[in-house]
């Protein structure tokens, strides 16, 4: 073999090793291109075609929090609704239960748990993401138990803090109750409760 004919044969075999990889390069770059159109197309139709950012979460700040209905009844369970209003001045989306807490005279806080889903008072809606008008509420229904004023497992409390879903400061409401063991039970947020 002759070294022109090697050399010729040399310069084929490059050209064709940076065909297939341009070829590679092409395809992975349509795949990439392809994807997040895909991507963006899935996302899209998650929000029915609009932007995410269109309505804004409701922050503790535009909310008051405030007690309805108190619940009352036998084998020592005791309830009330909690009202949230939206005084930000413009629509806003909740979703879900709101974090609640125990302090007690001292706005100290008590150990306590939270239960979300049905109470002894109401069924539980389920998370539902609410638009809130300004102006608008929504409730929930809370329960607990006092078994008896004072025993070792009860905890005295003076108020409860009461943190919207998706934020990380709370109201403080009045909330003079014996709670056993500091358990909590509550529903999710809706426009209208059923308490029966």
């Amino acid at each position: 073999m002759t070294e022109q004919r090697r050399s010729s044969m040399a310069r084929g075999r490059a050209a064709k090793r940076f065909g297939a990889a341009s070829l590679a390069v092409a395809a992975a770059a349509g795949l990439g291109l392809a994807g997040a159109g895909a991507a963006q197309a899935l996302g899209n139709q998650a929000l029915g075609g609009q932007a995410a950012s269109s309505v804004p979460t409701c922050n503790t700040s535009g909310l008051t929090a405030s007690f309805g209905q108190k619940l009352g009844g036998g084998m020592n369970h005791e309830g009330v609704v909690l009202k949230l209003k939206n005084t930000s001045g413009h629509t806003c989306n909740l979703r879900g239960y709101p974090g609640l807490g125990l302090e007690d005279s001292g706005h100290r806080t008590l150990s306590s748990s939270v239960h979300w889903g049905d109470s002894w008072y109401a069924k539980d809606p389920g998370k539902k993401t609410i638009a809130l008008k300004d102006g608008a509420s929504v409730a929930a229904v809370i329960s607990w138990t006092h078994a008896n004023t004072g025993t070792s497992d009860a905890r005295d409390a003076a108020y409860l803090q009461v943190t919207p879903p998706a934020n990380t400061t709370h109201k403080t409401l009045k909330f003079p109750s014996w709670v056993d063991n500091g358990r909590l039970e509550v529903t999710a947020l809706a426009t209208d409760v059923h308490v029966g």
